[in-house]
């Protein structure tokens, strides 16, 4: 296993399964589309895997999330506990987004006010998150999710790292949007020629 930082090189083998891990309100999604888009993997956001119509929890959604990283080629946010291991086991490269709690916390506030600001845009199921003013009556509220992750995935990240089973997986670990854009534009721009 091999932990690097924004300006390393990405080992020279080519990258063909990639997961995005980090809380809400991290940028997993938008960066593990943009991965996709730049290095040409199929892409689907997790949450289409897991929430149906009215939150609720689809049947389907471990045989389905299996189903797809059966696949040779991917890139997808690093969730679900049931499947992570599986998904851990297939990866080439993981990227950690270990930014500040307050980042990710202040992060999915704005994602909300925004989101209300478009008058409630829609998202996996056909559901819409639910206004800032829900933050006080939903345990589950997105920004509450993003305090009480954020300590879990670092935690889960950690324990990757310390178990040490996947000796071919590379990590990246990213620290704030700057280095993100960095790694982008520098370390992995350069693995893409």
């Amino acid at each position: 296993m091999e932990i690097i930082g924004p300006d390393d090189a990405l080992p020279g083998r080519r990258v063909r399964r990639a997961a995005v891990a980090g809380p809400a309100g991290s940028g997993k999604s938008t960066l593990a589309r943009t991965l996709s888009e730049r290095m040409g993997l199929p892409f689907v956001e997790f949450e289409s895997f897991f929430h149906g119509p009215n939150w609720t929890v689809r049947e389907t959604w471990q045989t389905d999330v299996l189903k797809f990283l059966e696949g040779d080629q991917w890139a997808i946010e690093w969730q679900g506990e049931e499947v992570r291991e599986r998904m851990t086991e297939r990866l080439d490269i993981l990227v950690w987004l270990d930014h500040p709690r307050a980042m990710t916390v202040t992060r999915a506030i704005v994602r909300t006010l925004k989101r209300r600001a478009g008058r409630g845009s829609k998202i996996a199921g056909g559901n819409v998150e639910g206004p800032l003013r829900t933050f006080f009556t939903d345990p589950d509220h997105i920004v509450k999710l993003a305090w009480r992750y954020h300590p879990l995935i670092r935690a889960r990240v950690h324990k990757v790292i310390e178990e040490n089973r996947y000796p071919d997986l590379v990590i990246v670990r990213l620290r704030g949007q700057r280095q993100v854009d960095r790694w982008l534009d520098g370390a992995f721009a350069r693995n893409l020629r």
